[in-house]
């Protein structure tokens, strides 16, 4: 899960004969929307497709536009961000969700990521962070800063009876068929350090093994624990006592 802290954020990534990244932005707010289409447009790898003004506008458009990405404003008139979040990921073919939000203890933003966004982004992020956000969650990953996401969960998380493991744990909310106990020592290890919201990359570093053992771990973990993203996971680590209190 990659932290959005920092200006670190790597470059675009080669283009040649790859279709940009489609993005719809979704926000109250046109100046906002105007920021972040200069800064997505000026990429070669990242075109905004479509503006919408609240999320209601945002379905009518997806329904004519083909997008990889929604960046949603998490409080506008009408239709929020949650409900938003919640009807496009509903789609079989609906873009992913990378949720905006002012405050990084914004209770909605934590909705929104129940409801299937793949994380969160803070609006007064630098435009290396937006960028890298995007094609993080383009690739299949989630976002979401580690640190906020240790707040968030220790604010709301004690407040959402199924755990908060939204929409891709058993039917009807149930618990998941196993717990951190079905996992090997070594997943057990690999689980906590995603818990606390590290990348493969620095799993890898940390145990010294290769990124593509620590693919390997992470994949039979979410398997085992029928986890849908990164994002879930930190929530599940957090709640069943893997990685807990607020500690770094």
């Amino acid at each position: 899960m990659g932290t959005l802290e920092g200006n670190d954020a790597p470059g675009a990534p080669e283009t040649a004969g790859a279709e940009p990244i489609r993005v719809v932005l979704v926000d109250d707010q046109e100046l906002v929307r105007a920021g972040f289409r200069m800064v997505l447009d000026a990429q070669p790898d990242i075109r905004v497709v479509g503006e919408a003004g609240d999320g209601r506008e945002a379905l009518e458009l997806l329904r004519s536009v083909e997008a990889d990405i929604a960046v949603v404003d998490v409080r506008m008139p009408g239709m929020d961000g949650v409900e938003a979040t919640r009807r496009v990921r509903a789609a079989d073919d609906g873009p992913r969700v990378l949720i905006l939000t002012t405050f990084d203890l914004d209770e909605y933003a934590y909705a929104a990521l129940k409801a299937g966004a793949a994380g969160f982004l803070l609006k007064n992020s630098p435009p290396n962070a937006l960028l890298s956000a995007v094609r993080a969650v383009h690739s299949g990953d989630a976002v979401v800063a580690p640190s906020t996401t240790r707040r968030l969960l220790d604010r709301f998380a004690r407040h959402l009876p199924d755990g908060g493991r939204g929409g891709g744990g058993a039917p009807g909310g149930a618990p998941p068929p196993s717990g951190p106990e079905a996992l090997t020592p070594r997943e057990r290890e690999v689980f906590g350090l995603v818990g606390r919201g590290l990348s493969n990359t620095e799993i890898a570093d940390r145990l010294y093994v290769s990124e593509a053992t620590v693919k390997t771990h992470v994949r039979r973990i979410f398997t085992k624990l029928d986890l849908r993203d990164r994002v879930q996971a930190v929530v599940f680590a957090y709640e069943s006592g893997v990685v807990g209190g607020l500690e770094d």
